[in-house]
């Protein structure tokens, strides 16, 4: 049993499946907030904060994926996964693309819901406070916190989501070196697949932009094996 119960905003507009969903976590002990539109859900987030928000992506109004952009537009440490009928490959993507952590399809079973949830938070919620010092870090001329998740450069300040930070720090860590595509899947996905290859490719090519105004900094791509970080 948790010692601190991890909070969740569910974003879900159906009445029965919010219902099932909310009470299915609070059993595995998570602490539930429910919201049953996107606008109930940006006032939510204006009250309170969370470790992690669960959104449906067709809702009226705001559907899920609005959300997820104004979530990542406002409340850039916020992770959030999309829970969804839609299970085009485009749809996949395009939720990656936004910055979700996770694409889960309906029918949803609870079950692997919840173990979603606790391989996302364990690997979010790892860090110790007093690794604060080893979070610092110079990236070429760019200033680095890792744990505050941002990125600095001549005292401008880039707020990086989670899985940015995440991602640049794996990096750096193993700068001027081959990371392989499974290495990092693995590590920062949990899971090695074509969909989070997909959104790897685009978490690199948000590095590669955060990091242009340095041009000894390059994220190079070995073809069908890696990334590597080249620093001087």
């Amino acid at each position: 049993m948790r010692e601190n119960r991890a909070r969740l905003l569910l974003v879900e507009d159906d009445e029965s499946l919010g219902y099932l969903l909310s009470e299915y976590l609070k059993i595995k002990n998570f602490e539930i907030t429910w919201a049953k539109d996107g606008k109930a859900a940006l006032a939510e987030l204006e009250k309170s904060e969370y470790d992690l928000a669960i959104l449906d992506v067709m809702m009226p109004e705001m559907d899920g994926f609005a959300l997820g952009k104004k979530i990542n537009e406002n409340f850039r440490n916020l992770p959030f996964i999309f829970l969804t009928a839609k299970s085009l490959k485009v749809d996949v993507l395009k939720g990656f693309h936004i910055g979700a952590m996770d694409y889960l399809k309906k029918p949803i079973d609870e079950e692997e819901l919840v173990i979603r949830i606790e391989r996302l938070l364990s690997r979010i919620q790892s860090k110790h406070p007093l690794q604060e010092v080893t979070d610092l870090y110079k990236v070429g001329k760019y200033d680095f916190n890792a744990l505050n998740q941002e990125l600095s450069y001549n005292g401008q300040k880039v707020n990086l989501t989670v899985k940015e930070s995440e991602l640049l720090k794996y990096l750096v860590d193993k700068q001027n070196q081959l990371c392989p595509h499974k290495d990092i899947l693995i590590r920062l996905w949990g899971k090695n697949d074509y969909f989070n290859k997909k959104s790897l490719n685009v978490f690199i090519t948000r590095l590669r932009k955060y990091l242009e105004l340095d041009a000894d900094i390059k994220i190079e791509n070995v073809h069908s094996k890696g990334y590597i970080l080249r620093l001087p």
